[in-house]
């Protein structure tokens, strides 16, 4: 069995949506006061929209791991992530129509409007990712998530039920 895409995927929505609620008004200060032209704030809307489509990739590998997270977690505390993993994943939409919105309209005040709405949607998107990471962390951390996956990945796999320690481990020494 092969190592499951959702830890590998999970980790950049949660980053990048703690960063841009910071990266996403400093360019939209720098924007309003002229410091920085509006071609700046490209890096807001691809980073807006870049954890928009992070964080439904990190959704759909997550409902693909279900079934087998099940196997060890109840599914009421796979529930609980997974809603909390939604209200996220739901809140980026409009952050990310924002982002873009101001980049493709004029340089005017509207324009300057929509970055700034997008910057209060990344602030809550930012505390809306914290309850889904927090929940998955239990996931793994409390219910033992990653043991589903743990006896088809560990170096001991095939080596079976109760096999002999040949004292070679970290702990023989």
């Amino acid at each position: 069995m092969a190592l499951p895409l959702h830890p590998k995927i999970v980790h950049f929505p949660i980053a990048l949506a703690v960063l841009a609620p910071f990266v996403s008004a400093g360019l939209a200060l720098a924007w309003t006061r002229g410091w920085l032209p509006k071609r700046s704030w490209i890096v807001a809307a691809a980073l807006q929209a870049l954890i928009a489509a992070s964080a439904f990739a990190a959704m759909e590998t997550g409902e693909d791991d279900e079934e087998v997270a099940e196997a060890i977690v109840s599914h009421h505390a796979i529930h609980e992530h997974e809603e909390a993993a939604e209200v996220f994943a739901y809140s980026t939409i409009p952050l990310a129509a924002l982002g873009l919105l101001a980049l493709f309209m004029g340089d005017g005040r509207a324009a300057r409007g929509a970055a700034w709405a997008s910057v209060v949607c990344a602030a809550v998107s930012a505390a809306l990712v914290v309850p889904a990471a927090h929940k998955g962390g239990e996931l793994v951390y409390v219910h033992g998530a990653a043991t589903a996956h743990g006896a088809a990945t560990s170096p001991e796999a095939g080596a079976g039920e109760g096999a002999a320690d040949d004292g070679d481990g970290p702990d023989d020494h």
